[in-house]
């Protein structure tokens, strides 16, 4: 509201801090905008046919991407896409543009995303760190530079993704319940 005779001070032009807890909502979404982005580009770089850090997935993946198997490469570039869909939820729940979209629609495709994330490279990092502590024996024929790549980067890289897309969803959704 404009102070003496319609005359706008400067305190009315500048907005109110927004509260600590709505910054950290959109940190979130902005963080699993950008690890999510990097994930996609990844996935885009190998399906165009790039070849560094294919020996950081091992097996049979990394040989059927070094033939470029026409399957592989096809869902690898269905992953991209998905990869990049599942990304800019993290900015959707937390925009001003994602409030025109559906919102039920919205949040059951972000908490979906972040719920698969989350189960997928938790359940992955678990498993690596049993094999690597001892708890589980490593199969013979282990790769271990692969493992350790998906043990340390690959797989948690989903989970940290999942968690924040997970954490903006819940501060998006309780903002909304609370006005």
């Amino acid at each position: 509201m404009p102070r003496s005779g319609g005359l706008k001070m400067v305190a009315d032009l500048v907005p109110a801090r927004p509260p600590r807890g709505l910054l950290l909502l959109v940190w979130c979404g902005y963080a699993a905008f950008a690890v999510g982005l990097l994930h996609a580009l990844v996935s885009v770089y190998w399906a165009a046919g790039g070849t560094a850090g294919l020996d950081t997935l091992g097996g049979t993946l990394e040989e059927l991407a070094r033939q470029r198997d026409p399957r592989l490469i096809a869902i690898v570039w269905l992953t991209a896409g998905l990869k990049l869909v599942a990304s800019v939820l993290g900015l959707a729940v937390v925009q001003q543009w994602g409030r025109r979209l559906p919102r039920g629609l919205l949040l059951v495709a972000a908490w979906g995303a972040a719920t698969l994330l989350v189960l997928y490279g938790g359940a992955l990092t678990v498993g690596q760190v049993l094999v690597k502590v001892g708890v589980v024996a490593a199969a013979p024929t282990m790769n271990w530079k692969a493992f350790h790549w998906h043990l340390f980067l690959w797989d948690p890289w989903f989970l940290a993704w999942g968690l924040l897309l997970a954490a903006a969803t819940w501060g998006s959704a309780r903002r909304q319940r609370t006005g």
